[in-house]
């Protein structure tokens, strides 16, 4: 099967191949030796928003912190 790097540097696989994807929208992209390695990944909404808390250095502790404090409804 061909594909073709675009000028945007974006994969482009031939219309045939769409059986062998199997609606598959990502891939974790690898280099083992000297190949590409295309590997499929579900990515879910949830993914995102742990990877921008982590991003940001917030933790699990301080999400819980951010509730428990919400809850009690204090303001303080």
């Amino acid at each position: 099967m061909l594909a073709k790097v675009t000028g945007a540097n974006q994969l482009t696989f031939l219309e045939e191949s769409g059986p062998l994807l199997g609606g598959i929208e990502y891939f974790d992209v690898t280099k083992e030796n000297g190949r590409i390695v295309l590997t499929p990944v579900h990515v879910s909404p949830v993914d995102s928003v742990r990877e921008k808390l982590a991003n940001l250095g917030i933790t699990e502790a301080d999400v819980a912190d951010a509730i428990a404090w919400a809850r009690r409804g204090d303001g303080d």
